[in-house]
């Protein structure tokens, strides 16, 4: 996991019910935690595009509803900047859930584009997608 260049909005709050974008299993994914989130005390936890998360699935095959599982956040309707001045959105959030804490993702089909930063942070997400915007 490379660090991400650039100052990162984070457009997702823990509580947030985000769809998937993999053949994983899993349809919609409920986020609990953000893997390195530090901020002050009382403040809600929020991810942006290519943080690791803690999710629990609650609509999706029966065998992995209501499982704890690991994701990232490859896409967020928030706008962001980056580097070199560029603003980016997309239409939808989605995540990708994975095998481990690695980076291996469970799915093998990835639907719809996956944003830069995911795809530079996480090499087994890139290897996998078809779009990265």
């Amino acid at each position: 996991m490379k660090a991400l260049s650039g100052f990162k909005v984070r457009g997702l709050p823990v509580g947030a019910e985000v769809p998937t974008c993999d053949n994983s299993g899993a349809k919609v994914v409920k986020i609990i935690s953000v893997k390195g989130h530090k901020t002050v005390r009382r403040r809600i936890a929020s991810a942006g595009v290519g943080d690791l998360i803690k999710a629990s699935v609650i609509k999706g095959k029966p065998e992995m509803r209501k499982q704890v599982v690991s994701a990232i956040v490859v896409r967020q309707k928030k706008e962001y900047r980056r580097p070199n001045g560029t603003r980016i959105k997309f239409e939808d959030n989605a995540v990708i859930v994975l095998k481990d804490d690695k980076g291996t993702p469970k799915g093998t089909i990835f639907k719809g584009a996956v944003a830069k930063e995911a795809a530079e942070r996480w090499p087994g997400i890139s290897k996998v997608s078809s779009a990265v915007v």
